[in-house]
This record gives structure tokens, sequence and C-alpha cells, in this order.
């Protein structure tokens, strides 16, 4: 392999401003005669050279395409190519490290648009989730937000209605009000301007093209004022930090409450309850009801009061611990038997253990709901519900979400879910 002798420099900047570079990127400037810069800030750096810094320069207007790889190659001697921020950070690094080999190239870091945003905003961002949009789809956006971060950082694109794309994806999964919106502009620079925007609106006309988008769960006291009778959106419910999509979707969750045929006053059991979202919608539409709520995950009964708090119903039990120990080690005789039975978030073994010891305590007209992901479990439970003189029949739940794309719109899967309901 010919040996490479000339560098290609890569400096990261966060000022258009010369003599805020480290002194050492100053003295590399000033001795090399090639620079790109991207064409969206070519002007100010070009000013650079007005005072005399050095050699006489030539300036090369970068696109961040393949102009640029076939002008880096061209060049017989060292070359400074300017970025921003970290160009190993989705930046340019990547395109340069598959074109040339690593001994040609040299990396001058500067602190990402991210640290500067979120050292503006004085928010701890170890734990941020960062995306980029920029020259890509939204997918790995989608999937983000779906886990539903404490916050998240997006690299967006002028070019492809990334902040109407953002608020789209928002409001699509009902997340406009669980994040609070940060429109950070030209970080480091001196047009910086950060604001927080209320996505309920149309966004601002005017907004610069320098911009990234950071997102922060927002803290507010809930009121359930303005809860829906049924249909309650996913995001009303607090979950798990560490597991944001432990509750039953609002698409399975509304069946499932039309599938229990809830009467006025009866006995209901959630069972491996998650954050409580069934048992305590449930309440909302039956008040009258008894409720047991059991979860064996540490933390689940403090989750499930405060969802308590949010809708406004009151669970009679919530137990925080396995289901087994409930019925092994407790006096069911003591318990209210329940009418109407949700049995879900544990292995097959558990769900046949909770259909002989409550199936056959269960009276005439009763009804167990059973949501299952694993079909090969669905036969065997099926064969329990009826050996105890349970009607059963089988539903599929598939549901699709619309999701804005630059040319429009696509349709998002959600998991689909069997639901096995048995009547006595």
């Amino acid at each position: 392999m010919t040996e490479v002798n000339r560098k290609i420099h890569v400096i990261g900047i966060n000022s258009y401003i010369f003599g805020d570079l480290p002194s050492k990127l100053q003295d590399l400037f000033i001795k090399t005669g090639n620079i790109a810069v991207p064409n969206s800030y070519f002007e100010e750096i070009k000013s650079w050279s007005e005072s005399g810094l050095g050699e006489k320069k030539s300036f090369f207007s970068s696109k961040s395409n393949i102009e640029l790889i076939d002008w880096l190659r061209s060049q017989k001697n060292d070359v400074a190519l300017i970025s921003r921020g970290d160009p190993l950070w989705f930046g340019i690094g990547r395109i340069l490290l598959e074109n040339f080999s690593k001994d040609e190239l040299s990396f001058y870091p500067s602190n990402t648009s991210i640290q500067l945003a979120f050292s503006k905003l004085k928010i701890p961002w170890q734990d941020t989730v960062n995306v980029s949009i920029h020259g890509r789809d939204s997918t790995k956006l989608v999937e983000a937000l779906k886990a539903r971060p404490s916050s998240l950082a997006i690299i967006t694109d002028s070019n492809n209605k990334s902040l109407e794309i953002i608020k789209s994806h928002l409001s699509e999964l009902n997340l406009i009000d669980f994040y609070d919106f940060w429109l950070c502009e030209e970080i480091g620079f001196d047009n910086e301007n950060i604001r927080k925007l209320n996505l309920k609106e149309s966004l601002p006309s005017e907004i610069s093209s320098l911009n990234i988008v950071v997102l922060t769960k927002t803290k507010k006291n809930f009121s359930n004022n303005n809860i829906p009778l049924f249909g309650i959106n996913d995001s009303i419910f607090k979950t798990f930090d560490d597991r944001p999509n432990l509750l039953t979707k609002r698409e399975v969750r509304v069946q499932i409450l039309a599938d229990l045929e809830l009467p006025k006053n009866g006995v209901i059991w959630d069972i491996g309850a998650g954050c409580g979202s069934i048992g305590l919608e449930t309440l909302k539409l039956r008040p009258n009801l008894d409720l047991f709520c059991i979860d064996k995950r540490i933390g689940s009964k403090a989750l499930i009061q405060e969802n308590s708090k949010r809708l406004g119903v009151k669970p009679k039990f919530i137990f925080e611990e396995d289901i087994i120990k409930t019925l092994n080690k407790r006096n069911l005789s003591s318990f209210e038997k329940p009418n109407r039975l949700v049995i879900g978030g544990c292995d097959k073994k558990t769900k046949i253990l909770i259909i002989n010891k409550l199936g056959q305590l269960m009276n005439i007209g009763s009804i167990i709901i059973i949501p299952i992901i694993d079909f090969q479990t669905i036969e065997e439970l099926k064969e329990q519900l009826e050996d105890k003189n349970f009607k059963t029949n089988l539903n599929l739940i598939q549901t699709y979400k619309s999701l804005s794309i630059s040319e429009g719109m696509r349709l998002e899967p959600n998991n689909p879910v069997f639901l096995l309901k048995g009547k006595k």
C-alpha cells in the first residue's frame, strides 16, 4: 500500500470566532492552505483568512457529498475540513472513515451541540437517548419515542420537515403532554436561541436551519378532570422508568374491557397488573366494583397507587407479591371470590395454577380474560378453561398506527395479542 503523506485535519467548532479555537488549532489553520467548509457557514469561516492569517488559502464549499470526497482525494497537501461539534458523533467522520484510511485522518472534536444544549438547559444528560434524522428516515426516532426515555436529543434536518415530523410523531404516539419540547438554534454561536415550544400551537415561522431538538419528560400534576371515561391514553399512566412499555396498550385494553362485560357490582382480580391500567380503567367505568391488583414486581404497589390518584379511583387491595404466594399461603376463603378475572404477566404454568385455584370458585356467568403473545400456549389454556366449565373463544388483536414521514404517512404495526376469553 502506498504510504500517504498528506493529512486531512477534521476540526470541530462551536463558534465562528477564530479566537475561540485552541491555540494549537489556530496554528493548524494558519499553516494549512486548503480548507473545506460546509456551505451553510462558508462565509463566516472564509472571513478568518481576510486578516492575513498565514499563507493564501483555497476554500472549498462543501455539501458533505461525493464532491467533497473527490475534492479531498485530489489534494496533494494537507487539508483542514471544518465541521461542527464532534465530527465522529452523527457527523462527517463516519463518511470520511469509509473513504480514507485512518492514517490519513486526524480528528479534533469540540463539544457537541447536544452537550452545549443540556448545559444551557442545566439538565444532566448521561441517560439521554440520541437520535439523528438528518438525512435519515424517522424509524429510529419512533423506536426511541416508544421507549419513552426521560430525555431525548434529536439531530434535525432542515430539508425534510424534521420539526413537523417530530411533532406529528409525538401526537400520533400520544406523547404531546409527556415531553417538554425545546428548540435549540445555533447552539454556541452568536445567534444562539433556546425556546420551549407549545406543540398545541403552530410551529414558529422563523427557525434557523442549524437547530436541534431536546425532549425532556414533563413534570406536571395530573388532573383527572380531562381523562375520558373509556379508552384512556397510554401516556396518562405512570410506568416503570426502565420498563416504560409494561402496560396494556389502549387498543388492546379497550377490547379487554369490552370482553369483560363489566357488571355494576362485583369483584375483579387483575393478576400481573403491571401499572394497573386494566383494573383501574374498570373502576373508571364501574366505580362500585371491588378491584384486587396483584403484581410481584418491586415498586408495583406504589405505581398502581399513583395511577389510582391520576384516574381518581381506588382499588380495594393491592398486593405486591407473587400470585403463587397469594394462592398457596393466603386464606382465599377470607377474600371476595372474583366474578371477573384478568390473567397477565406470568408463565403458562402459573396461568394454569390460577385457573385451577380460582376457576372452580367462580360462579355461573363469571368471565376470565387471558392476554397471550405466545400462541403455543393457547390450546392448553383453552383446555384448562373448558375443563372448569368455561365456554371459550379466541380473538386476535392486531392494530396499526399512522406515522408521518416526509413523503406523507406510513402504518406502524403494534404487537399482535391473542385474547382468550372464558365465560362460565
